[in-house]
């Protein structure tokens, strides 16, 4: 599990097809990195991906057909940059929401408005997710955690406050990048309740 707040911004720096599927190789960037294990979980841009090799200053990940076709992983070009986040620990303080790291579907950044010292940006759904989008719920969006101030029949919008614009890869994004998108978990499980039969 993970909270949607961004640790670093790391870079994709190589792509090595293995088997069918592909191997890819991150940069940690500011990170804290000093006691990575292999098999230990981060996430890149909101898909949870596991360690399979590493030094001091980058590790790889092992991501399968399905995770390359579903999410932006696939069409990621070497050199883009990428959210990164540690999974969960213990008792660490959770300042964001639960985020899984298994990815729902892809949007896109659809408008990008100044707003004060922040930015307010719209951003394209898939239809069958925005049942699980509520206005002042939480969504994840390339892996961070944000509030959703409005939401309608075809995108969402966020507002980013300086420190998000600073600190994620939302600051070079420019207006048609996908992103990869997670819904609230406990939307998700309500909505799969009122399907089932003896729903209250």
């Amino acid at each position: 599990m993970f909270t949607g707040l961004i640790q670093a911004v790391g870079r994709l720096i190589d792509r090595t097809p293995l088997g069918g599927d592909v191997r890819l190789r991150f940069t940690v960037g500011a990170m804290p990195f000093d006691d990575v294990q292999l098999g230990e979980s981060i996430a890149c841009n909101g898909v949870c991906l596991t360690v399979v090799a590493f030094d001091t200053a980058h590790f790889d990940a092992d991501v399968s057909t399905e995770t390359l076709a579903l999410t932006t992983l696939g069409a990621l070009p070497v050199g883009a940059a990428v959210n990164l986040e540690r999974a969960l620990r213990v008792g660490d303080r959770l300042g964001g929401h639960l985020v899984s790291g298994h990815v729902d579907g892809v949007g896109a950044v659809e408008a990008v408005h100044d707003d004060a010292r922040g930015q307010r940006w719209r951003f394209r759904a898939p239809k069958a997710l925005l049942r699980f989008i509520a206005q002042k719920g939480s969504i994840a969006v390339d892996g961070t955690s944000l509030t959703v101030n409005a939401v309608d029949d075809a995108g969402f919008e966020v507002m980013l406050v300086p420190h998000t614009l600073a600190h994620t890869g939302f600051g070079t994004m420019p207006v048609g990048t996908p992103v990869n998108l997670e819904v609230d978990t406990v939307a998700r499980y309500v909505a799969r309740l009122q399907e089932t039969e003896g729903w209250a």
